[in-house]
């Protein structure tokens, strides 16, 4: 009996690459952009199943955050988009954590269609 090698170290697998692309948005402003270009571009290209849902469910992060962040903007002239700001930070944040966990054990999200994690 053959034991398989167990892999060490960070997987730089499409999904994770998308979720750290994410995550350094917080820093750069930008890097969310790229990411959500290579989602769309790798999620035609990608044939493994566990990718296909991080990809749903990376876009649909994207896009929903992008939504709420103008809602967010908008409320500021009430200043419940202050909270409302942080809240969306912090739901993207999750669910891009939540994304780069699951993709380096290469495991599929359990519902990629979710609004929340």
């Amino acid at each position: 009996m053959t034991s398989q090698p167990v892999k060490s170290g960070f997987q730089f697998n499409n999904p994770a690459i998308i979720s750290l692309l994410y995550l350094g948005s917080f820093l750069t402003g930008f890097s969310g952009l790229v990411g959500i270009v290579l989602a769309h571009i790798w999620q035609g290209e990608d044939k493994e199943e566990w990718a296909a849902s991080h990809y749903t469910y990376l876009i649909r992060t994207f896009w929903i955050g992008l939504v709420g962040s103008l809602i967010s903007f908008i409320l500021m002239l009430v200043f419940i988009g202050f909270l409302t700001m942080l809240a969306v930070g912090m739901w993207f944040g999750v669910r891009s954590v939540l994304s780069l966990v699951k993709a380096q054990r290469c495991e599929p999200m359990a519902d990629p269609q979710t609004l929340l994690f």
